[in-house]
């Protein structure tokens, strides 16, 4: 046995309790579901989506210093980039999956990566989580675009797992610099 093998063995008498702690549930939730949207896994996406789900993505706006609450569209009020529920994303998925959606012909590859992950506020009924995102995708040979932002969501216990109640995705930048947007968050 190598050293570097030895170290990661505990000694039988020293059993350690491993049960995961809630932001370790939440943290392999997260990746799990940005596996799944990497591996164009749509539908077992989707099946990770609250029926009741509001999937929203503000427009960015340059405000000026002393006024931050201007920064991005309002729900409800204003305009946004997705502002959607469970049919439209599940439509949106049926156009990917059927061919139909000319943006994504051929498919883009993703990688989705979730870090600075902290819960806020946490009930037997919803957890509310802050996170930062980073997401590349590659479409064709040269189409690159690179989505950097902050994301609030709010996850409901779902059978010893969870389901994505309310997304709210704030992009760091203010101008979309793509031909389209056709990427889940």
């Amino acid at each position: 046995m190598t050293s570097e093998a030895s170290q990661n063995i505990l000694p039988a008498d020293t059993a350690v309790a491993t049960a995961p702690t809630l932001k370790e549930r939440v943290e392999d939730f997260l990746a799990h579901e940005a596996e799944l949207l990497d591996e164009r896994r749509f539908d077992a996406w989707l099946d990770l989506l609250d029926e009741d789900i509001h999937y929203w993505m503000p427009l960015v706006r340059n405000f000026e210093h002393g006024r931050p609450q201007d920064e991005y569209s309002r729900p409800g009020v204003d305009a946004a980039w997705f502002d959607e529920g469970k049919a439209t994303l599940r439509q949106r998925i049926m156009q990917l999956q059927g061919g139909d959606h000319w943006a994504e012909e051929p498919l883009s590859r993703s990688t989705h990566m979730v870090t600075n992950l902290r819960i806020v506020a946490a009930s037997d009924a919803e957890i509310t989580v802050k996170c930062r995102f980073l997401v590349y995708v590659n479409r064709r040979e040269e189409e690159v675009r690179l989505f950097i932002g902050k994301r609030t969501d709010v996850l409901r216990p779902h059978g010893g797992d969870f389901l994505i109640r309310k997304r709210s995705i704030f992009l760091d930048q203010s101008k979309m610099l793509f031909k389209n947007l056709t990427t889940f968050f």
